[in-house]
């Protein structure tokens, strides 16, 4: 058995480009004040932040779920145009800058914004809140689910599909026993992304909903203003957010190669 040999020069510039990406975290954790960590961990504010993280960060993963996986299933079984525009929908948070989405967020559903109004009559306000904050998160967290629970949709056997049709399933049946247990790998996945991506959520954070401590101030925001006040809790900050998103990578790993291995239709019997 023969390997195919490397060239040089790709792996010189794929080795330069891993380099690139290790070496600000690497110096991250070099940098960080390891004596401080303590301190930093157990001060007010940065318990306050770390609780208003956790705590929206978790309800925008269950709201994606509840939103998202429905929105998978469209796009993965719709076809034409409708279903291409609402991917190309999906997918724009993802590569919008985050202070665009939060831009998008305040004229929406800001106190002026299009459904603003709206939302004031029955008591709600979104903007500069901690429910802002978590509108935010969703924005930009959910299209993660959305694209990896799509993805295994597709990937669902037809053949199993039809066989539940046979026996008498209606199209709810199908799904809830079929389609989504045969998913489960990939919205678990996707689950965790949504969740990681929205306890590292800044610009549409800060744009809709600010930085009021105790508030709307999560933990991102304030590494930001520490970058300002306390560069030592900054790099504090910033390590743990990267040791948990890497955590986050880490677990998923095996999950991910399960989502979005092919389904391989079961060979018959050989004739002849």
């Amino acid at each position: 058995m023969t390997t195919e040999r490397r060239p040089a020069a790709v792996v010189v510039l794929g080795v330069l480009g891993a380099a690139f990406l290790s070496l600000p975290l690497l110096a991250l954790f070099v940098r960080v004040p390891w004596s401080d960590l303590g301190s930093v961990l157990s001060a007010p504010a940065t318990r306050q932040a770390l609780a208003l993280s956790l705590g929206t960060s978790v309800t925008a993963a269950g709201l994606s779920v509840v939103f998202g996986v429905p929105l998978a299933w469209l796009l993965a079984t719709g076809r034409g145009r409708v279903a291409a525009v609402g991917r190309a929908v999906v997918l724009l948070p993802i590569v919008l800058p985050p202070v665009v989405g939060g831009v998008a967020l305040l004229a929406a559903l800001g106190r002026r914004g299009v459904a603003g109004p709206l939302l004031a009559e029955v008591g709600v306000v979104l903007p500069f809140s901690a429910a802002g904050v978590v509108a935010a998160q969703v924005f930009v967290a959910m299209p993660f689910l959305v694209v990896t629970v799509e993805a295994a949709f597709r990937t669902t056997d037809p053949q199993r599909l039809a066989a539940a049709a046979s026996l008498g399933a209606g199209g709810w049946r199908s799904f809830r026993q079929v389609t989504l247990p045969a998913a489960t790998p990939a919205v678990l996945a996707g689950v965790a992304l949504a969740w990681a991506r929205a306890l590292g959520e800044f610009g549409a954070t800060i744009t809709f909903a600010g930085s009021l401590e105790g508030r709307t101030r999560t933990l991102p925001l304030a590494v930001h203003l520490g970058t300002q006040v306390d560069p030592g809790a900054a790099l504090v900050l910033s390590a743990l957010l990267v040791a948990v998103s890497l955590g986050v990578l880490v677990v998923l790993r095996s999950r991910w190669l399960v989502a979005f291995r092919p389904v391989v239709p079961a060979r018959g019997p050989r004739t002849g």
